[in-house]
């Protein structure tokens, strides 16, 4: 099993008041709320906390970034990952991800990717996203087309890392008269792609027609369950089964030396009232366009009061019931995570270490505890269960690099 770390780096020095009294936290809630000195000061906290996390033996770090609003400060989490690629030997740095609909060329990117894989010796994991739907809006980017400017981004960023250059690339979105970077990376093919998401059906379809794994942010158990269906059903039609190595699971989890300080500190993950990024303007965080129309029914009529929250957003207290949210010493959260993998398989596990304002003290103590208590033991359950991470499994990287793939499946694929 792949075992990472992860925060949202959140702008939390910042007056919740203010917030409620906008009405938002996001797109439109004014950056005069960001205080610089607080913000290099939490800046390197970050960078502490991921230097801890290598030292007690964590494989990964995941990063991402979010725009014009506090839950998260990284604007570009290449930035972070490069600064990881020099500053760290052993962990994989794993992008959750690069918006790729918020790229105006893809081949910069590209580049960049590549130069922190030759720069980590060929530590990156180069996941993909599509952005919240606010974060079109931010950059100027139309909604509308999200996902045919994400998939076409994809295919460029692959071809530039696999095709000699110079080519021509002539797309919908995107048009280069050259294509010829001198910045490849150092995996061959290419580095591996994972692909998260919460509730999205299209992204779940389209991770799995890749073969990459889809990582499930955050979901309830019943709710994963069920993507690993739709993604199965989906890898049997494209010759393959899918397993462990296909899945991961990001869930919020915060450790302690005392239950009391756990549960107190884990209530941080809902800081800004509510959930995790903060409130949200219904036409802001789902405008016209960004998904498929029974999502964005779905959240303007939660927003309209008339539904539940379709993400299944609950009390703190329910929650914790239902370990969308854990918090404990290592030997409650050990037995809690076992359920987790018993019920859902994930070969990729990601642990929310921190949120909010939980201090920088209790924030190395979590993932202290995390590395030297929680993940040897949960190695040892992963293990019992057969839950091989993709390198364990040695998984290709793209469905055409397969070399299983069913027959008659394989010759479909290749009309």
């Amino acid at each position: 099993m792949h075992l990472m770390y992860f925060t949202e780096q959140p702008m939390s020095a910042y007056s919740e008041q203010a917030g409620r009294d906008f009405g938002a936290t996001a797109l439109m809630f004014p950056n005069t709320n960001f205080d610089p000195v607080a913000g290099s000061r939490l800046y390197n906290e970050y960078i502490e906390q991921y230097m801890l996390a290598e030292e007690v033996g964590i494989d990964g770090i995941m990063l991402n970034e979010h725009h014009n609003a506090p839950f998260c400060m990284q604007a570009k989490a290449n930035i972070f990952a490069a600064i990881l690629a020099g500053m760290t030997k052993k962990a994989k740095i794993v992008m959750l991800g690069n918006p790729l609909p918020l790229a105006e060329n893809p081949v910069r990117l590209a580049e960049e990717l590549a130069m922190i894989d030759m720069i980590s010796k060929g530590r990156l994991v180069s996941g993909f996203v599509r952005g919240g739907g606010q974060e079109q809006l931010a950059t100027g980017v139309n909604p509308a087309f999200n996902r045919e400017r994400f998939e076409e981004a994809h295919d460029l960023i692959v071809k530039a890392w696999t095709q000699p250059g110079p080519f021509r690339f002539e797309g919908t979105h995107y048009q280069h008269r050259v294509v010829n970077p001198w910045a490849v990376p150092l995996q061959k093919p290419y580095p591996r792609v994972w692909i998260p998401g919460v509730i999205s059906k299209e992204t779940i379809i389209w991770a799995a027609q890749q073969r990459y794994p889809y990582i499930a942010l955050n979901t309830s158990i019943e709710q994963t369950k069920k993507i690993w269906e739709l993604y199965d059903s989906v890898a049997a039609q494209a010759g393959y089964v899918g397993g462990p190595e296909n899945r991961g699971y990001l869930i919020q989890v915060h450790i302690s030396d005392t239950e009391e300080k756990a549960i107190e500190n884990a209530k941080q993950f809902r800081w800004m009232q509510g959930e995790f990024t903060g409130l949200a303007h219904p036409v802001w965080s789902t405008p016209s366009g960004y998904g498929s129309p029974s999502n964005r029914r779905a959240f303007v009529e939660f927003a309209a009061g008339r539904a539940i929250n379709p993400r299944g957003n609950t009390s703190f207290e329910q929650q914790m019931a239902d370990l969308r949210i854990i918090a404990g010493t290592p030997k409650t959260v050990v037995a809690k995570l076992k359920r987790i993998l018993e019920e859902t398989r994930p070969g990729i596990l990601a642990l929310w270490g921190n949120d909010g304002r939980v201090s920088q003290a209790d924030s190395l103590t979590c993932i202290r505890l995390m590395g030297t208590e929680v993940f040897p033991a949960i190695r040892e359950i992963a293990k019992s269960l057969d839950l091989k991470s993709p390198f364990e499994a040695n998984a290709p990287v793209h469905l055409r690099y397969s070399t299983d793939l069913a027959p008659a499946r394989a010759a479909a694929a290749a009309e």
